[in-house]
């Protein structure tokens, strides 16, 4: 049996499916880069090259590309290892690193807004106020036991 998802929802995605895209993200980076290492190093020049222009042609045309969390997390651990002078001319600067850092913990950490008791209705409220009038002998768990059997809980 499959459950039915609503119109505009999302299927959630757990953190065992997370890891998992993970690492085989990670296996086809360095299966690319193990493709690598039989190619000469004019081909790989070339292929530098082509690179470079077309992301000077997309800095142009486009103000920022949009990137998914699987791409923010490799362009981050793979631009650690550039020298200082390089990192900042990335698409991810370490700036940008933090601002998905202190984003990915405030949403980590954020708490509900509503806390407590909900409220309770003006007429529910008369109607308690009432049954302690009429019944001065009734504490509150007697008040509540009434309301809850005429279908209110409180």
């Amino acid at each position: 049996m499959t459950a039915r998802r609503g119109i505009g929802t999302r299927p959630t995605r757990t953190l065992s499916g997370s890891k998992s895209r993970l690492l085989y993200l990670i296996f086809v980076r360095l299966c690319s880069w193990l493709v690598l290492l039989g190619r000469s190093s004019a081909s790989k020049d070339a292929e530098l090259l082509v690179l470079r222009h077309e992301v000077a042609v997309l800095r142009r045309s486009n103000p920022g590309p949009r990137l998914d969390w699987a791409g923010r997390e490799v362009l981050a651990a793979l631009i650690r290892h550039l020298p200082r002078r390089l990192q900042a001319r990335r698409l991810v600067t370490p700036g940008t690193v933090l601002r998905w850092h202190r984003r990915l913990v405030r949403k980590k950490w954020a708490y509900p807004k509503h806390t407590g008791r909900p409220p309770v209705s003006a007429k529910l409220t008369a109607l308690i106020e009432q049954l302690a009038t009429e019944n001065h002998g009734w504490g509150y768990q007697r008040i509540q036991g009434e309301l809850l059997k005429l279908g209110y809980r409180v």
